[in-house]
């Protein structure tokens, strides 16, 4: 007998925009049968939004990877996800407008990547964002996205690119070694201080905050004070309005 195809190819992808709109990039990964990262690729967009960073990330993974082998993707995007598994048949029904009758938004991407599913097994599967026990894959694809966005450079495993540095939006010491499930309360840690955010970020949560917008310190970096329980299991304390 011939040796099988894989059976499944799980993978990743991601995007990122430092500003929102702002210098943009895209990233994804392919995992190999341990579930370690063996493939990726990740590149710049110039000034884009989260959302079109998101959406070509999930076009170049598709474009990338083998049609006729079922695919996982893991994402931690609500809005691409949804845009393609949810609200995307509906736009088709109705001229790719909107229920609001508005035209639906980067249209040419969502239309590219109806093309790409077309005939092909793809699993989305949503994972959450900046979780110090999160997804693997998924972080890796965050931090690529997230410096070729800074560097507004490509790189990937083709180009022999080292793997990508923690995200700045946490710090690495925090990042390092997070993943005990155990909330530091001493020694910087976690505090339930808000202060006013000096640079537009991305929340464990997976959405952004912007620039002036309340923000609290968790195991991971910084984001909304409401979702600091969540991240460190401790209680916030008092939280900004």
């Amino acid at each position: 007998m011939i040796g099988p195809m894989r059976e499944r190819v799980v993978a990743a992808c991601d995007g990122a925009s430092k500003g929102n709109p702002g210098p943009a990039g895209w990233a994804w990964v392919v995992s190999d049968d341990t579930g370690a990262p063996v493939r990726w690729e990740a590149g710049a967009l110039g000034r884009a939004t989260n959302n079109v960073a998101e959406l070509t990330a999930l076009e170049r993974l598709l474009t990338a990877t083998d049609p006729d082998v079922p695919l996982e993707v893991r994402m931690d995007s609500q809005y691409a996800m949804k845009a393609v598994t949810t609200w995307l048949p509906a736009w088709k029904r109705n001229g790719w407008r909107t229920a609001a009758g508005k035209p639906v938004a980067n249209q040419e991407l969502v239309v590219r990547i109806d093309e790409l599913l077309q005939g092909r097994s793809v699993d989305f599967r949503h994972v959450p964002a900046h979780q110090a026990d999160g997804d693997p894959l998924n972080d890796f694809a965050d931090r690529a996205a997230s410096q070729a966005a800074s560097a507004q450079q490509a790189a990937g495993s083709a180009l022999g690119s080292p793997e990508p540095p923690p995200s700045p939006v946490a710090p690495a010491s925090s990042r390092r070694r997070a993943g005990t499930g155990t909330a530091r309360r001493r020694g910087g840690g976690t505090s339930s201080r808000t202060i006013k955010a000096k640079f537009p970020g991305r929340c464990v949560c997976g959405r952004s905050y912007a620039a002036g917008e309340p923000i609290a310190r968790n195991d991971q970096g910084w984001g909304h004070p409401e979702c600091r329980t969540a991240a460190t299991g401790q209680p916030a304390g008092r939280m900004a309005d």
